[in-house]
């Protein structure tokens, strides 16, 4: 039955999503030139105002990416009774929609109802990580906008409680290698971590231990000071100790014990992944390069079907 149930999920995802051959790095070269500097001076101008913003983009293109591919989706709003994919559980932490708003609207006044606004969030993730001192890269264009968006289908997202088998799982099912789930993973040297997110693991971890033993004790000890058994609604912490900077220390501090979430520590539960990381950690370039890799791959996964002049609503 579990084999069923888990085929049919496959299925069901694979039929939302499809890598497409029809992105171009200069599809708007003739029809919106000036696309790609609109979006970085709405990324920017937020960015200087918000140090979190350029984690939230890149999160939020994560997220999208993942439901129904990258056809902005998750910047639907609820309607009447259909309660939109940014209202689903894992998503209701996801912010800085205003910056896409503001890029889009900057966008249209430029250009109406040409640019898509997966492609402006495309755009917005790459400029995040540039701002963050990371990579930059050419991103392929053309992305239609979804019409459909499920807060139900929110709980095909891969969880930070997910094993290595699971996210193996998870990220083959969207068409994605390991050495991409290695690699995508790195994104989480940006950002902030709610404790609701690792709680699990300093708190009643099992039976016979209260704290997961594969955290250094001593980091437990201060995430524990940070995030007791009630913590306050909002209190977590950085998912690196320079969580505003795009570098490789996610990857020195799996090794050093140090990760906040299973889905991070499980990067060490299969020998392939394990030593990506390894190869990741002690080499920025080879980490650069992969997400680039990774990150055009996981952005070419489509699934629109038109150019929506507010990112809000459907046309």
């Amino acid at each position: 039955m579990a084999i069923m149930s888990t085929l049919l999920t496959s299925l069901l995802i694979l039929s939302f999503l499809s890598f497409t051959t029809s992105l171009s790095s200069n599809y708007y070269a003739k029809t919106c030139p000036n696309v790609e500097s609109l979006v970085r001076k709405a990324v920017r101008d937020a960015a200087t105002s918000d140090k979190k913003v350029p984690a939230a983009l890149l999160r939020l293109h994560f997220h999208d990416c993942f439901i129904r591919g990258c056809d902005a989706s998750v910047l639907l709003d609820s309607k009447g009774k259909n309660k939109a994919e940014k209202d689903g559980p894992p998503n209701v932490s996801l912010h800085a929609f205003y910056v896409i708003d503001n890029a889009k609207k900057a966008v249209e006044s430029a250009c109406p109802g040409i640019v898509s606004c997966a492609d402006v969030l495309a755009l917005a993730a790459r400029d995040s990580v540039v701002l963050s001192g990371g990579p930059s890269w050419n991103v392929p264009k053309g992305r239609k906008d979804g019409r459909t968006s499920l807060a139900s289908e929110t709980l095909q997202l891969p969880f930070p409680t997910f094993n290595i088998s699971q996210l193996q799982q998870s990220f083959a099912q969207r068409g994605l290698s390991l050495e991409d789930l290695v690699a995508l993973s790195g994104g989480h040297t940006l950002g902030f971590s709610h404790c609701s997110s690792f709680k699990t693991r300093i708190h009643s971890f099992s039976p016979t231990t209260d704290v997961d033993p594969s955290i250094n004790p001593s980091f437990a000890a201060s995430l524990k000071r940070i995030c007791p058994v009630k913590n306050a609604k909002n209190a977590g912490v950085p998912m690196d100790p320079s969580s505003t900077t795009f570098d490789n220390k996610y990857y020195k501090l799996i090794f050093q014990q140090k990760a906040l979430f299973s889905s991070d520590k499980a990067l060490l539960d299969s020998k392939k992944t394990k030593n990506l990381a390894a190869n990741f950690a002690s080499s920025k370039y080879a980490f650069r390069k992969a997400f680039i890799a990774s990150m055009i791959k996981m952005s070419s996964i489509t699934g629109g079907q038109e150019v929506r002049k507010n990112c809000r609503v459907v046309n």
